[in-house]
């Protein structure tokens, strides 16, 4: 099971690098795939053409809210990863023709979030053994670095754009994994859209980590994104598509 996680600042293209991602993964035939939503704006869901609500299906967060906080549940006794993992299956798991999805939420108590973290993490340990490749979409914020959903990864993306926030993001990204203690193989940064392609060596240079390609900027793809369309969808000679594709060509993942 490989573990990918794509991080970088709200606009950059993260969510639609991840999807891009799921789509090379489904036309090379590499299966089981898990989709983990972990950004509260849900934009890997919307561009894989999934409404958890209209699919009847509920965030881990807000079953972590109804098991432990609403229901009364108590942490004594079965563990709360077991406890709650049976209901991430029936009632958090979207399960798709070609890829399964989770979507982590947002925040669900005030004060300690050591419950209800440790109930989530052992969970997704647990859930994401099925899976031949988990992709995760992190919220700018680095949220889920800081509740170390994941504590063994793969490959870490970085969307970079072009700006000197950006590639302190990227600092204050390998900062926070180093402090908690995440475990990973590879750092790599990635041009997002508006990111100037010769400028490429340059952030390599200075950030310390291996630069990948560009994003293709295509306006095929924005329309989708504009009107709602899985990128699931886009045509295979899409230049967005196959600029993500070099990059996972680049890995020997394809």
């Amino acid at each position: 099971m490989k573990t990918l996680v794509t991080v970088g600042r709200g606009g950059t293209g993260k969510s639609s690098f991840t999807a891009l991602m799921a789509k090379a993964f489904i036309e090379e035939g590499k299966s089981p795939i898990l989709l983990v939503d972990a950004d509260p704006d849900q934009n890997l869901a919307e561009m894989v053409g999934i409404d958890l609500k209209e699919a009847g299906k509920s965030t881990i967060a807000d079953l972590v809210v109804s098991t432990f906080i609403e229901g009364g549940g108590t942490t004594v006794g079965v563990p709360p990863a077991q406890r709650i993992e049976s209901r991430i299956w029936e009632n958090g798991l979207y399960e798709g023709q070609h890829f399964d999805f989770l979507g982590v939420g947002t925040k669900w108590i005030e004060g300690c979030y050591c419950m209800p973290n440790t109930a989530l993490k052992g969970a997704l340990e647990n859930l994401t053994k099925n899976y031949a490749y988990v992709l995760i979409d992190s919220p700018a914020g680095l949220e889920n670095l800081n509740r170390r959903i994941t504590s063994s990864v793969d490959d870490i993306f970085d969307i970079l754009d072009h700006s000197k926030k950006s590639q302190d993001h990227v600092q204050r990204a390998a900062r926070i994994i180093k402090e908690v203690d995440m475990q990973y193989k590879n750092f790599y940064i990635v041009g997002g859209y508006r990111f100037p392609d010769e400028l490429g060596q340059q952030a390599e240079a200075a950030l310390k980590f291996p630069y990948l390609g560009k994003i293709v900027q295509d306006s095929q793809l924005d329309d989708y994104v504009l009107n709602g369309q899985s990128l699931i969808d886009l045509p295979n000679d899409n230049e967005a598509y196959l600029s993500v594709k070099r990059v996972l060509q680049r890995l020997n993942y394809l």
